[in-house]
């Protein structure tokens, strides 16, 4: 989609064992800037509860939005972003599976991430290793903030990564990427794979997974970026 008016509506959708008081800087950084932003919260049961999760705050925007995703949520705003109000596609080391594919395949040779350590219950419900979740998930935050996200995480049904996605969105609108050049959760080859694959505009910033927090004001200007240049 591309529109002559003017974008200043902002979608955020964090991804899997967070919600979504991490985009809290983000959301500072561009309400400071005159955009509205509007935080999904996943409930992570699957795909389908987390797209109409987000197409629920979509359908609240008054005009064209752009759409970020963190992690799993670009698997959600891959499907979700079809919505007509949706403008342009930002993914913050971020999955991007095409229409028939599932998240789980785009891990397929590419080397393991040892250090980002998932312990599955026997519901099927997955948490990041508490000892862990320091190194494998946030190791750019302080010791008392990583215990807080630990502490905090949102479990995801992982049932969800085997689940096959319906629509691609990348495909029909314009997109960027955000990648942590020390996420421990990909491959930085898988990374760099998925958002090539979708023709993104690339920006490499140093960090971890948790760069939504740690690395806003990055994320915050390439969104006010894909704004400007989603409206052309």
């Amino acid at each position: 989609m591309t529109t002559t008016e003017p974008i200043k509506n902002v979608v955020l959708v964090h991804g899997a064992f967070a919600d979504g008081s991490g985009w809290r800087r983000v959301h500072d950084l561009l309400t400071a800037r005159g955009y509205r932003v509007s935080i999904v919260q996943n409930p992570l049961t699957s795909l389908e509860a987390d797209v109409a999760a987000t197409t629920r705050v979509l359908d609240l925007q008054d005009g064209p939005a752009i759409l970020v995703g963190h992690s799993w949520g670009g698997t959600v705003i891959t499907e979700a972003g079809v919505h007509p109000r949706v403008a342009g596609l930002v993914y913050v080391s971020a999955l991007a599976p095409d229409a028939g594919e599932t998240t789980a395949q785009q891990y397929e040779g590419f080397a393991p991430t040892p250090e980002f350590v998932i312990d599955i219950g026997a519901d099927g419900y997955g948490y990041l290793n508490h000892d862990a979740f320091h190194a494998g998930f946030a190791a750019d935050v302080s010791e008392a903030d990583a215990a807080f996200l630990a502490d905090s995480q949102v479990p995801v049904d992982m049932a969800v990564f085997g689940t096959v996605v319906g629509a691609a969105a990348w495909r029909d609108k314009p997109s960027w990427a955000v990648i942590a050049t020390e996420d421990k959760a990909f491959d930085q080859a898988m990374l760099q794979h998925m958002a090539s694959r979708i023709g993104a505009d690339i920006t490499n910033v140093p960090g971890s997974h948790a760069l939504f927090i740690t690395q806003a004001d990055t994320v915050a200007d390439v969104i006010v970026k894909a704004s400007l240049n989603s409206s052309r």
